[in-house]
């Protein structure tokens, strides 16, 4: 491992990152942040269409450092996820709340209500949340739902029936926290709700939510008034209903016009991520299992614990950026701890994690972050995490993404006299690849144009507004460098679309730019493809062609903004002999060799002095030190090209690797007739190995079903202290395994059953971890029948926390 690793994210950029020197259980409680900061609170600072809270607003969230989980997520549920066998219709107590609770003869009094709410039932359906593993009625808004009112007696043209909906502490009616519906009138704001049959002492009803509603769960009573008085339904837990953001209504401003996007960005429980570099490209299924029991609260509980006020919740482009910030835990004692130093001996490596649904339920459970993170894991909880709230979400990666420290829209790499890289001076840094997210909405608060996808990344890199976090920034913003537009716009130009500039040390002291890369970041910007595992290219959508006219006009849009706006006034141009680098498929425990090709393009004979340094690198561009380094003279002929090769030994680089087994080749060099320097960076991996799954039997719900897992291990030393980890949507809750050591170059085989809760194709994900090789995971589809007479049964009820267990030798195969 690399000494002394340094970190270049956010507030970590000065010290790295370190454990604490004894574990600690809770993160003591954040003090008052308004009163830290002059006095802005943090929706002053964070988001501008939230900060116009009053003095009397009262319907806040607990704060930041609160641990209460019992507002209006509702924390740990009530385990009552049985199959779809029971109706959760809620009968009254015959007690009245309204006056002073008197029920009186001829007084129409609701004695109970059915608010259809089953997986089954129409609603759940129709509102495309059948797949929630949950009994309450979850809707999306600007739709209409269907009930059944039970009254003590049949229902007459007489009679006022009005419906209410509150959320929050202090509901009030010009918040939309408290909602009044009157029966068989026109509401506000798009609410209403008429009469669709009255027959006995039954009363069916037709509701419209409005398209503007604020996203929460909402308490729901029913207020009648007759001749013989007025009477209220008492508020019953039975009678929560969730209410999200609607992609399939028109008049939301999430709305998708595309039924295959809605299919895959809302609906779709899992997904790949891709990581590694343009030249070689891993990709991982992650479970994002926006739909399993208790997640939803999760995703609520989030919005809470930042005190989000609840009468900005019904706006996606406050709830996207709360989301942001709250799915790390910097400022605000988030879901998820970043981790980039190597040492996760206190927590989860980051590559260990197969998907967000334990990190989610750890949060709801505990209130605790949770450790530990990296770029994926944060953009793959963040996409859980809005598209369960309804927004369309999907997981983006950035090959060769600059992170930009001096906002100078460049990215500025400073070496000596001698082209060796000054790692002191080297703050701006590029990633191999970077992964964030887009969500889809319309944005009244910019100029039109710039609808779409907007980006949301909730890994802590720099601050906005004083926040770690980043977004919503508009994807057209950022294709057109108008840096200008809010949020976040430069640094996210900075990441897919700055220049290289490379910065060579004169015998004054003074630097030149000695090269300049125009095609160096932002190479491949890649998501997962619309109904199938394959890759979707999408740089397009974020930049012009390279080097075309409209590419250029954007660069220097960006760059008049940015600190350095004259940064190519000293360039040099004279370039004539070109460098490539090339490297054979490279796997873990193997030898390699790296390969430096030098063409002549010019008429006259060049001859160059090159050097080859080669360190390991975290995907985050933080090097260590030059463990293998060449230096050689090349002689090159007009037209003519020459290859330098250098050979590197496993026993080489093994004692240097570190996350991802990523490597770093700085080429530089001078050629002696015309003063050209050469520079180029060059970062590939190693490849590790995949585990291999495999079904043994059919899979139906309710019945249990047996998986088979392989793994070799590709390297010739022990590997120490493995886990494997579990997990499927409608398959598996995260599920632990400890299997102790595997040796040098061993085969292991492991069997685990589960028992299947939904119906359909499921992915069973599944990875493995150990101090001495990680990113290593697999995956199978399991098509699973219906159980007979039900959709699915959650068997699993009341397990919230991942299950473990350790696999003796005896049961883990041959070598």
């Amino acid at each position: 491992m690399m000494d002394g690793p340094r970190s270049d994210m956010g507030r970590w950029s000065g010290s790295p990152w370190q454990p604490p020197a004894t574990p600690s259980p809770e993160p003591e409680p954040e003090p008052d942040r308004r009163s830290r900061r002059g006095g802005r609170s943090f929706w002053a600072r964070c988001c501008a269409c939230c900060s116009c809270r009053s003095g009397a607003d009262d319907d806040w969230g607990p704060e930041s450092g609160s641990r209460d989980r019992g507002s209006s997520s509702g924390g740990r549920r009530p385990d009552h996820r049985g199959s779809d066998s029971r109706r959760p219709i809620s009968r009254g107590s015959g007690v009245n709340a309204a006056g002073d609770g008197t029920i009186r003869e001829g007084m129409l009094v609701v004695t109970g209500v059915d608010l259809l709410s089953l997986r089954s039932d129409q609603n759940r359906r129709e509102h495309h949340t059948d797949e929630f593993e949950y009994d309450e009625l979850i809707l999306r808004r600007g739709q209409p739902f269907h009930m059944v009112l039970y009254l003590s007696r049949p229902y007459e043209s007489s009679d006022r029936v009005t419906l209410e909906l509150h959320i929050g502490n202090n509901p009030e009616v010009g918040k939309g926290t408290h909602v009044i519906i009157p029966v068989g009138k026109g509401g506000s704001g798009g609410w209403r709700a008429q009469v669709t049959k009255s027959s006995g002492q039954n009363l069916n009803l037709r509701v419209h939510t409005s398209p503007n509603a604020i996203i929460g769960k909402f308490q729901f009573t029913v207020r009648t008034h007759s001749g013989a008085g007025e009477f209220l339904l008492p508020f019953d837990p039975h009678n929560e209903i969730y209410i999200l953001f609607n992609p399939w209504c028109s008049e939301d401003i999430v709305y998708v016009d595309r039924e295959d996007w809605r299919q895959e960005y809302v609906l779709n429980e899992s997904g790949r991520i891709y990581y590694g570099t343009e030249a070689q490209i891993g990709e991982r299924t992650w479970n994002y299992g926006q739909f399993d029991h208790g997640v939803l609260d999760a995703c609520l509980y989030i919005l809470d614990r930042r005190g989000m006020p609840y009468g900005g919740r019904g706006d996606p482009v406050s709830v996207s950026r709360v989301v942001s910030a709250m799915v790390n835990s910097l400022d605000d004692n988030g879901v998820l701890i970043g981790n980039w130093s190597g040492d996760y001996s206190r927590g989860t490596n980051p590559s260990a994690w197969v998907g967000s649904v334990e990190i989610l339920l750890s949060y709801l459970r505990t209130g605790y972050s949770v450790p530990y993170g990296q770029c994926w894991v944060f953009a793959g909880v963040t996409t859980t995490v809005l598209r369960c709230l309804g927004l369309a979400t999907r997981t983006i990666t950035n090959f060769n993404s600059a992170h930009d420290t001096d906002t100078s829209l460049t990215m500025d790499i400073y070496f000596d006299e001698n082209m060796k890289p000054l790692e002191h001076l080297n703050h701006d840094s590029v990633w191999n690849f970077h992964v964030w997210n887009d969500c889809w909405m319309k944005r009244p608060d910019l100029p039109s144009g710039f609808d779409g996808w907007q980006v949301v990344d909730a890994t802590p890199q720099e601050t906005s507004s004083g926040i770690f976090c980043c977004g919503p920034c508009s994807v057209e913003s950022i294709k057109n460098g108008l840096v200008y537009m809010k949020y976040d716009t430069p640094f996210i130009f900075a990441e897919v679309n700055s220049d290289k500039v490379y910065w060579q040390r004169q015998d004054d002291g003074s630097f030149k730019i000695v090269y300049v890369e125009e095609k160096a970041i932002g190479t491949l910007i890649i998501t997962k493809a619309i109904g199938s595992n394959m890759r979707e290219e999408v740089t397009h959508i974020y930049k012009h062609p390279e080097g075309s006219e409209a590419e250029r006009k954007a660069v220097e849009t960006a760059t008049a903004h940015g600190s350095k706006p004259n940064v190519y006034a000293t360039r040099d141009s004279t370039e004539d002999v070109a460098v490539q680098v090339e490297t054979q498929d490279a796997v873990m425990g193997q030898d390699l060799t790296v390969c430096v090709v030098l063409t002549n393009r010019g008429s006259s004979r060049r001859t160059v002095k090159l050097h080859l340094y080669l360190s390991v690198t975290f995907y985050t561009g933080v090097t260590g030190p030059v463990f293998k380094e060449n230096k050689k003279e090349v002689v090159l002929a007009p037209g003519a090209s020459d290859r330098v090769t250098m050979p590197v030994a496993y026993k080489e680089y093994q004692p240097h690797l570190v996350d991802q087994g990523a490597m770093l080749l700085n080429v530089s060099g001078h050629v002696k007739e015309n003063g050209q320097v050469l520079a180029k960076q060059h970062t590939f991996r190693l490849r590790t190995p995949d585990l291999s799954l495999s079904l043994l039997g059919a899979a139906m719900v309710g019945q249990e079903c047996e998986v088979q897992i392989v793994f070799k291990n590709p390297l010739p030393v022990t590997l120490t202290n493995v886990v494997f980890r579990l997990e499927g949507s409608g398959l598996q809750r995260p599920k632990i395994l400890n299997v102790g050591d595997i040796g040098g170059n061993e085969t292991v085989t492991l069997r685990q059953t589960f028992v299947p809760v939904r119906p359909g194709p499921r992915q069973l994900i599944a990875s493995l971890d150990s101090p001495q090789l990680s990113q290593v995971h697999g995956v199978i589809q399991v098509d699973v029948a219906p159980a007979s007479g039900g959709r699915g049964v959650f068997s699993d009820a009341g397990t919230d926390g991942p299950s473990g267990e350790t696999i003796p030798m005896a049961s883990r195969g041959g070598a």
